[in-house]
């Protein structure tokens, strides 16, 4: 595990070399309540990648995983975090590098994308459909869940659903709301369509936290969407489908 200053908030990070070659770089963010090794790392994402001859950097974001807590909504704005994956881009003296995100991380890769156009050369959003631009994604009511004296006195399915994952990944439940209730940043159709990267946009068929994938895909310039077949948000992050899809579009960006 590495560590590096995001304008004084220490930020983890890891850095999986190619299997062969120097391996061109691809960063992971991560989903809310969520961290590097949970989202990437256990899913197989990283050898996978890795075998695929990329160079694979996946950071926690800040208030998760080995990163700095922080318990101010405002230091969870997307555009804040977006800025730790740039600075995390001149630690490392990346000019570019195709981002993949997934959940929140998806919010925040199409904020990267928008705001440093010239830093992401391709961008994959997965379980993050029309929702970037139709509602904020996670329920407001999982910042209460989060602050719950327990995970017994929850009846509402999603609540639970969160608490009980914040729980298994050993979270800063804290920190967790603070950054529930501060990343919640919609962008406007006009700023989609100012995201003029290749965007891979993939979800599962069966989530209805992401909003569908066509619909966004529709409004990016060079956009295109990927169904995951019978996945919920949670089963749609391993899936093969989802890895083979986000392998071959990375491949299409080098023969470009």
């Amino acid at each position: 595990m590495h560590f590096f200053s995001s304008d004084g908030v220490r930020l983890a990070y890891v850095d999986v070399p190619a299997h062969e070659g120097e391996g061109r770089p691809v960063i992971l963010v991560h989903g809310f309540a969520s961290n590097h090794s949970v989202n990437w790392v256990n899913t197989l994402w990283t050898t996978t990648l890795a075998r695929a001859g990329r160079r694979v950097i996946a950071l926690d974001n800040r208030g998760h995983g080995q990163s700095e807590k922080l318990y101010e909504p405002s230091a969870y704005h997307s555009d804040v975090m977006a800025e730790d994956v740039r600075r995390l881009m001149d630690h490392l003296d990346l000019a570019e590098a195709d981002v993949v995100g997934y959940s929140m991380g998806a919010r925040i890769t199409a904020h990267l994308a928008l705001r440093h156009p010239g830093r992401v050369r391709s961008a994959v959003l997965g379980g993050l459909g029309i929702h970037l631009i139709q509602g904020v994604g996670l329920p407001l009511g999982i910042a209460d869940a989060m602050e719950a004296p327990s995970l017994d006195g929850l009846r509402d399915p999603m609540q639970r659903l969160f608490r009980a994952f914040a729980e298994q990944t050993k979270s800063d439940l804290k920190a967790l709301a603070a950054c529930i209730r501060g990343s919640r940043q919609t962008l406007t159709r006009e700023e989609v369509g100012r995201i003029a990267v290749p965007v891979l946009v993939a979800v599962g068929t069966n989530d209805p936290i992401a909003g569908s994938p066509h619909e966004l895909a529709a409004l990016l310039p060079h956009g295109r969407a990927l169904d995951i077949p019978g996945r919920d948000h949670n089963l749609a992050v391993g899936d093969k489908v989802h890895k083979q899809g986000v392998v071959a579009f990375l491949a299409e960006q080098d023969e470009a």
